[in-house]
């Protein structure tokens, strides 16, 4: 009896193997973005890897009841859930490509565009209504496209400038 839990348990070890080998890339390149951690230079980025080894661990934990469903499914969703909860400790910016957006519209964009969730699915794996989800993706794509300012508000000065300058004869406080 021993000896056929032990078989199979290397054959579950061996299969969780193969699928971290074939989906581990992407998945920590999701992982990457949703952390906003810059992708370069390698090794970069451990909130991006500790986000997806415990996303990996529930996985494998979960490995015998997911019954020919689709494991990677399943880790993506443990990785948005863990996001979602941790959302808090990624909102400052990292240099990383979605750096300006807001951890919830990360993780909407990322799974939405990156990801390719349907609408209804990510609705459904975050608990929203789908037309929250839509609203979040356009927001999302406004602020990239707006070159990181918010839709609507006020440029602001870059880094090294002064910023606006006093209208003549006015004083400028420092």
């Amino acid at each position: 009896m021993a000896e056929r839990a032990t078989h199979r348990d290397r054959l579950r070890a061996l299969e969780f193997e193969a699928f971290v080998a074939g989906a581990g890339g992407r998945l920590l390149h999701t992982a990457t973005l949703l952390t906003g951690e810059p992708s370069h230079p390698p090794g970069a980025y451990p909130r991006a890897e500790r986000l997806l080894y415990e996303a990996l661990a529930r996985t494998y934990a979960d490995w015998d009841r997911l019954h020919g469903g689709d494991p990677y499914d399943r880790a993506r969703r443990e990785l948005a859930l863990r996001f979602a909860r941790e959302a808090r400790r990624h909102q400052r910016p990292r240099g990383g490509p979605l750096d300006r957006l807001t951890p919830v519209e990360r993780l909407v964009l990322v799974l939405r565009m990156y990801e390719e969730v349907g609408e209804e699915q990510t609705a459904a794996l975050l608990g929203l209504p789908a037309d929250r989800v839509r609203a979040v993706t356009a927001r999302a794509v406004a602020t990239l496209r707006a070159g990181g300012r918010r839709p609507g508000a006020a440029p602001t000065a870059p880094h090294g400038t002064a910023g606006p300058r006093p209208a003549p004869g006015s004083r400028a406080t420092p």
